[in-house]
């Protein structure tokens, strides 16, 4: 500190001032200044850099009030416009694309779509890779723009509902089990054919079986036996000819003379055969066949 000394004199008298022996100079001198201004000058250069780089960083990334990029804040949410790369996964309650363009979800590897409940489980996925496309869930469900169910798949069966089903394979279509349909019909002026090549192939109906040919031949081909069995009914053959080509015809113990009429007889077991017609029925001469 400084210390001055105060002498007070009276009116005609003189006195000299003390000198003061202690001088203070009071502020920064010398190398403290000289750092302080560097240090100044250091921080003057660090905010120039950091701004430059905040105006690159908005400048680059597209920032603007309404959002960065084609990204865009919204009343409804988000809206990006353009080709995006997501690197991890993208949670998101509803994606959907502008009114006059599709939206196009594209991986090099797959794209999976997952569905959680509350407790973070996955209810359903929808996995579609380079070979196939996997879904799992409970159900699986196709519908028409009206709301109208057209294919729907669960553990128990499936439901196809559309008006018609169209096979268009060169090989058909293969059921590994049953197939319940009120119509099979093959397209305009196709062959229709139900094969079973290594089983059995059955057809069953309350109310009854209708097999129609318009326009064509109905053939039924079988390696070993063809059954028509009626338990209440008849069995009706309505034609105009009716023909058994294959029949055999049946021998007796001399030689008959055919003159190219022949009669149906039945024997016991139910078995047909043929037998040259007389005045009256031959039957019983040539019921050797029976035997």
């Amino acid at each position: 500190m400084v210390r001055e000394q105060y002498t007070t004199t009276t009116p005609g008298t003189s006195l000299e001032r003390p000198k003061n022996e202690y001088v203070y100079k009071i502020g920064i001198y010398g190398w403290r200044k000289r750092c302080l201004y560097l240090f100044v000058l250091l921080l003057l250069i660090i905010l120039v850099v950091n701004f430059s780089l905040t105006i690159w960083i908005l400048k680059v990334m597209w920032f603007s009030p309404t959002g960065m990029g084609h990204l865009r804040v919204t009343k409804e949410g988000l809206r990006l416009e353009g080709e995006s790369e997501f690197l991890f996964p993208l949670y998101a309650k509803e994606i959907h694309s502008r009114v006059d363009s599709s939206l196009l979800l594209q991986s090099t590897h797959n794209v999976t779509v997952n569905a959680r409940n509350s407790n973070g489980e996955v209810t359903g996925r929808l996995n579609v890779g380079p070979k196939m496309v996997e879904f799992h869930g409970q159900q699986f469900q196709i519908n028409s723009k009206n709301g109208k169910p057209l294919f729907t798949v669960d553990e128990n069966e499936v439901v196809i509902g559309t008006d018609k089903l169209r096979v268009t394979g060169p090989e058909g279509a293969l059921f590994e089990h049953s197939v319940e349909t009120p119509l099979v019909k093959a397209e305009a002026f196709k062959q229709l054919r139900l094969e079973s090549p290594t089983r059995s192939l059955s057809m069953d109906a309350p109310r009854g079986i209708n097999i129609k040919a318009q326009a064509g031949n109905i053939e039924a081909l079988s390696q070993m036996d063809i059954k028509l069995h009626s338990s209440d009914g008849v069995l009706l053959l309505d034609a105009e000819t009716v023909r058994l080509p294959k029949l055999p015809e049946g021998t007796r113990g001399g030689s008959g003379i055919s003159q190219g009429l022949y009669e149906i007889c039945v024997c016991p077991d139910g078995k047909l055969y043929l037998s040259v017609a007389g005045v009256g029925s031959t039957c019983q001469e040539y019921s050797r066949v029976c035997q």
